[in-house]
């Protein structure tokens, strides 16, 4: 039995009809390396039933306190039946990518049953006619409820199922329940009493952790060392959301971005792909004569384990703002900003303190935190407010080496994310074995047209690219001349310096010059014609007398 943190249990206090609150990795499989050319299914069962004591996730279930008096309980389910859980599915023919978009969407937007573990995985046969990859390859789509897991967590349960190696290891008997005893109504309502009686304590100490984090943001401001972003723009994607989906995705090459981020001293991959998203919004909004004149803003979630964390699950998250940089048409301008600004947010999350959030909802009482984030969304308030910030930009970095199930080769890393009223546009941004893409969920009311969307992720990708190389080929070119210079200079031939064989030849002239000069000039006595001079190098010579 184990009791859920006050973050973990918001994601399930923020659940309505029109919002789930899962988040699902969509990887893509090609069965050429297995050698068969083909995986069965009961062979990815077998998979799971092997492996389901490597996380906690797959067997345990919600156990709600009565009334809401304190945060829920996972208790291990004792009727699992992993057969509901894992489930198979083929595309129609042709087997397109827009098909497998329509499809992952639809099933993102349903609920997950909340009387069993809160988690399913979809086995999707059919992918005959992606770009980029060969027939024959299947998906999988695994739901996982946010109060269950977050990015950091998900890639530990991703590697759970997966193998370094084509060769599956030697198949074993599946992994047997270790089933606790479910607590009592009587039991929970026991602890949720200690707890209420130990919340005004855990409150003051919030209170008192709150003062000097305010006191380090404002000297932060005043020596600014970050700037407040004030109001953030409304747009399309800050209202309501509808129940339906959209889905889409736009593939980078890691080793490109790598090198654009060089054109700005100081940037990372994130800001990179945060101006890439920047540039992409700009385009599309730009396309609806929507574009606001302020740039848009980012909520960029923050992973805030410790080492000995590592391997725990649940969420562990802070939340960072970061302006994208919308605002700005040119690439690189464009990436400037977001790097400056990306380093003023850090230095914020700094100065508040990277476990306040967290720690924040651990101290509200979980009745209160249901209530409150229930009423906020069921009467529409939360569709309302003016936005925190108008997208999510989560980044979740992978594995860089190969993975495998069942000796199938995982070839493509997606991520969907949850949308919620006020927020209907969630980016995941997936890296892995040198690839690295953006995939977004979106409200379909807001977004209609996902793959105009992915054409303007690709565009501004592009456009970073080029500007970047343009930049980095001036650069070397620049380097080059220098290094030229110097070169001359060493030697003595550096132009506009006299080194000693310009300096000879420089005498050379002038001795023929004068020689010249001479044999020209009159002779003594004899006077210059009119209207002729003579030349200075003569003239600058005294005549000799003659001897007696």
């Amino acid at each position: 039995m184990h009791q859920l943190s006050g973050l973990d249990a918001t994601f399930l206090y923020a659940e309505m009809n029109n919002s789930p609150m899962h988040i699902a990795p969509l990887l893509i499989y090609d069965p050429a390396t297995t050698g068969r050319d083909v995986v069965r299914f009961k062979d990815i069962l077998q998979t799971f039933a092997e492996r389901l004591d490597r996380s906690p996730v797959f067997r345990r279930k919600l156990a709600m306190v009565p009334l809401n008096l304190d945060q829920p309980y996972w208790v291990d389910d004792d009727r699992f039946d992993l057969e509901f859980h894992v489930r198979h599915i083929a595309l129609p023919k042709p087997g397109d990518w827009r098909q497998l978009s329509i499809l992952a969407a639809r099933l993102h937007a349903r609920p997950l049953d909340r009387a069993r573990p809160l988690w399913e995985a979809y086995i999707i046969e059919g992918l005959d006619n992606v770009a980029g990859l060969p027939q024959g390859c299947y998906a999988m789509l695994l739901k996982v409820h946010h109060a269950a897991i977050d990015g950091a967590s998900g890639v530990e349960l991703i590697s759970a199922l997966h193998d370094f190696t084509a060769t599956p290891p030697p198949p074993r008997p599946a992994a047997p329940p270790l089933l606790d005893s479910p607590p009592s109504q009587a039991e929970m309502l026991w602890r949720a009493y200690k707890a209420n009686m130990k919340a005004p304590f855990r409150l003051a100490r919030m209170v008192g952790q709150g003062i000097p984090a305010w006191r380090r943001v404002h000297e932060g401001v005043k020596a600014k060392k970050f700037r407040t972003l004030g109001d953030k723009e409304r747009t399309r994607f800050n209202a309501a959301v509808s129940p339906h989906r959209v889905f889409g995705a736009a593939d980078f090459d890691l080793a490109v971005i790598r090198k654009a981020r060089e054109a700005v001293p100081g940037a990372t991959v994130n800001d990179a792909i945060l101006s890439i998203v920047g540039g992409a919004l700009r385009q599309y909004l730009m396309d609806k004569k929507e574009l606001p004149a302020k740039s848009l803003v980012a909520g960029a979630p923050v992973n805030v384990r410790s080492r000995d964390e590592a391997k725990t699950g649940g969420n562990q998250v802070s939340m960072m703002t970061v302006p994208l940089g919308s605002d700005v048409a040119d690439p690189l301008e464009r990436l400037r900003g977001v790097h400056r600004d990306a380093v003023g947010s850090k230095a914020y999350h700094e100065a508040v303190g990277a476990r306040f959030m967290t720690d924040m909802t651990h101290s509200l009482p979980a009745e209160l935190a249901a209530l409150g984030v229930r009423a906020a969304l069921s009467s529409g308030l939360m569709a309302g407010m003016k936005p925190i910030f108008n997208t999510i930009v989560t980044n979740v970095p992978g594995p860089q080496v190969p993975l495998y199930m069942r000796g199938a080769h995982v070839v493509r890393s997606y991520g969907l994310g949850p949308c919620i009223d006020n927020m209907g546009l969630f980016h995941a941004v997936t890296s892995y074995d040198g690839q690295i893409a953006v995939s977004f969920q979106a409200c379909r009311a807001m977004m209609p047209d996902p793959g105009f969307y992915e054409q303007c992720l690709q565009r501004a990708y592009r456009e970073l690219q080029a500007a970047a190389e343009g930049l980095l080929r001036g650069g070397r070119k620049k380097t080059a001349v220098r290094k030229k210079s110097a070169a001359k200079t060493q030697s003595g031939t550096s132009p506009g310096k006299a080194g000693p064989g310009r300096t000879k030849v420089k005498k050379d002239a002038v001795t023929r010059a004068t020689t010249k000069a001479i044999r020209k000039k009159p002779a003594p006595g004899k006077a210059v014609p009119k209207g002729k001079k003579v030349p200075a190098a003569a003239a600058s010579r005294r005549p000799r007398k003659p001897r007696a």
